[in-house]
């Protein structure tokens, strides 16, 4: 708005009360020749110092003619020689306030998240049926051998390798836990069972298969699952 202000400034060279209490300059022209005229100091006092549009818009018709009715009054409420610099001054002052304002916002902003990510609801459940043969867990990474079976809420068995195989077929699912193998609920409550433990997971359907769910194993969308998993004890971890 630079060259509006610039324009209204160069046609006129002043505005007094009675011309303005007679309606010949707007608020925002009266304000303009103030802003032109009178110094920073004078300016703060009356609310006046700023962007023009934005004060203009903000004050009212008595405001201004107070404003004015003041300049008038007061030889002091001319502008000075150090007005200029004073006024870059403050004006990088206020955009300085302004950046630190929006750095605070951005932290407190990253902070939110920062809880939010921490205090994000546990997608699993476990009861333990039968207490490990070890104090030992494994880690992140670590090769675990698994025992399962998996149920819907109704009680359908969607898949296992303890009851679908012969004895002698029966192999235990080896994978690198918490690693993104498997499904969240699985990488998660693995992790937290001690080797030779057997325990019932419940897992909430954002850690399991979610929307899309597995229709060809027959897990609909936001199914939540039930698995009942031992983990074995590894051969190298004497009990």
């Amino acid at each position: 708005h630079y060259f509006i202000q610039s324009n209204l400034r160069d046609n006129m060279s002043s505005v007094s009360v009675e011309e303005f209490k007679a309606d010949k300059y707007s608020k925002k022209e009266a304000i303009a020749f103030l802003q032109e005229n009178a110094s920073v100091k004078f300016l703060q006092d009356k609310k006046l110092f700023g962007k023009l549009t934005a004060i203009a818009k903000g004050s009212s018709k008595d405001k201004v003619l107070s404003a004015l009715e003041a300049f008038e009054a007061d030889p002091e409420a001319r502008k000075g020689a150090e007005d200029g610099d004073l006024a870059e001054a403050l004006e990088k002052t206020k955009a300085l306030k302004i950046k630190e304002e929006e750095c605070k916002k951005n932290q407190k902003e990253a902070a939110k998240e920062a809880e939010a990510g921490a205090a994000e609801k546990v997608g699993f459940t476990k009861k333990v049926l039968k207490k490990g043969k070890t104090h030992m867990k494994p880690g992140k990474g670590d090769v675990v051998s698994v025992w399962y079976t998996g149920k819907l809420e109704d009680g359908t068995v969607f898949d296992s390798n303890v009851e679908n195989s012969r004895k002698k077929e029966r192999k235990a699912l080896k994978f690198k836990v918490g690693t993104g193998l498997v499904i969240r609920g699985w990488d998660e409550a693995l992790l937290t069972m001690s080797f030779g433990e057997k325990a019932e997971i419940t897992i909430d359907p954002e850690w399991a298969y979610g929307k899309k769910g597995m229709p060809d194993a027959g897990i609909q969308p936001n199914s939540t699952l039930i698995f009942e998993v031992e983990l074995e004890v590894p051969v190298n971890i004497g009990v």
